[in-house]
């Protein structure tokens, strides 16, 4: 990879795709991903359904100016109709989408939850903190790992 290209991908904002059907939730999330300092737009879908709609451009979503393509997936497990482990599943058998790094955020400790996203291929598993301090600088470090850390796949743009 050429310096040139590694500098495009620094400065890429891609979108994040939040699939959480919590409000409150979702607002401590976006708090707490404003103070992680990362750029990137977050787009929110309330249930699994609308997940899938999003990721492949159905419904109210078949604008793709409505639905990018996002650079990580945030993926509560209990959602309302398609709950989170069938999206997983969807988006990890997909060879469109299964690059795309999936980051399950739950509420559920469940060592079989756990193990069955990692079968499945969560690239994280996040115990959601009930207390509301916690959960903004889970969501910061989160942001911070993501995005100043790691380094995705150079196709995901």
């Amino acid at each position: 990879m050429t310096n040139l290209l590694i500098t495009e991908l620094e400065n890429k904002t891609c979108p994040v795709l939040i699939i959480e059907d919590s409000d409150e939730d979702f607002e401590a999330f976006r708090r707490g991903w404003r103070k992680s300092g990362a750029k990137n737009p977050l787009y929110r879908c309330d249930n699994g359904d609308e997940g899938l709609d999003f990721l492949y451009h159905r419904g109210k979503y078949a604008d793709i100016n409505l639905s990018p393509r996002p650079c990580l997936v945030l993926l509560d497990l209990n959602l309302p109709g398609t709950d989170g482990r069938e999206i997983l599943e969807e988006i990890k058998t997909d060879t469109e989408l299964r690059s795309i790094p999936v980051v399950i955020f739950t509420t559920s400790s469940n060592p079989k939850d756990l193990e069955t996203c990692y079968q499945k291929g969560a690239n994280s598993y996040i115990i959601k903190p009930i207390d509301m301090k916690k959960l903004m600088n889970t969501v910061k470090t989160l942001g911070q790992y993501w995005f100043n850390v790691n380094r995705p796949p150079i196709h995901i743009f």
